[in-house]
């Protein structure tokens, strides 16, 4: 399998003013998906517009349409991954319902986006987002069993699949954050991920409000081989 080229990820010039430049150890890896558009360019111009600190190191292209300049699974990385932004919405609630400590596990994580519509409904008009734009069948993903009321989604991609592959092992091979599946419970909460336990985690592991990343079978297939 091919190892993570750093020299073919595109810098994005993210300002230093929409992360936070404090160094911290990372022990945990989130996997999300931006319910939003294939372009991991056009996802951090949309971060940049505002000021709340919102964004992740990485965000992963998806597949472009005619007019598009970007390549399927291409890799933006906006920050250095040492550094940290606000990328889990957590409240101290949630830990104290699931009878854990509060800790700032946005310091301490890595967050991947996957450029990716999430859920999806069928309707006259054809397979439509959330937002009400349509997704060609092509790039259906039916699941075997509803995700949170959902059994259709956007695909992620193949090349997304494995560009989420090879960050995940360029990591664990730099930095040794481990990344053997925890299985199926990573998409819900999974009391392990709000206590800091090392690991590779979903959005769900920490959001029951969240749909991101779902557990698309190829996905998995590939959390599993690791």
């Amino acid at each position: 399998m091919s190892k993570l080229d750093v020299s073919k990820i595109t810098q994005y010039p993210f300002p230093e003013s929409q992360y936070m430049r404090e160094e911290v150890a990372k022990k945990q890896i989130y996997l999300h998906h931006t319910a939003g558009n294939a372009s991991g360019v056009a996802v951090y111009n949309g971060w940049k517009a505002t000021d709340d600190r919102i964004a992740t190191a990485i965000v992963i292209s998806g597949k472009p349409n005619s007019t598009g300049t970007w390549k399927d699974g291409e890799i933006v990385q906006g920050f250095p991954s040492k550094y940290w932004a606000y990328h889990l919405g957590l409240k101290k609630d949630t830990f104290t319902r699931a009878g854990v400590k509060y800790q700032s596990l946005d310091k301490i994580s890595i967050g991947i986006e996957i450029c990716n519509w999430g859920q999806l409904t069928k309707t006259a008009r054809g397979w439509e987002t959330y937002v009400g734009s349509l997704v060609p069948d092509a790039d259906v993903c039916k699941l075997d069993v509803a995700f949170k009321g959902f059994k259709y989604f956007h695909n992620y991609t193949d090349a997304q699949i494995e560009s989420t592959r090879q960050l995940l092992v360029f990591w664990n091979e730099k930095l040794g954050i481990p990344i053997k599946y925890k299985g199926a419970e990573i998409f819900g909460i999974d009391k392990r991920a709000l206590a800091g336990e090392a690991g590779v985690y979903t959005h769900n592991s920490v959001r029951k409000d969240k749909v991101d990343v779902y557990p698309h079978p190829k996905l998995i297939q590939m959390l599993e081989s690791l």
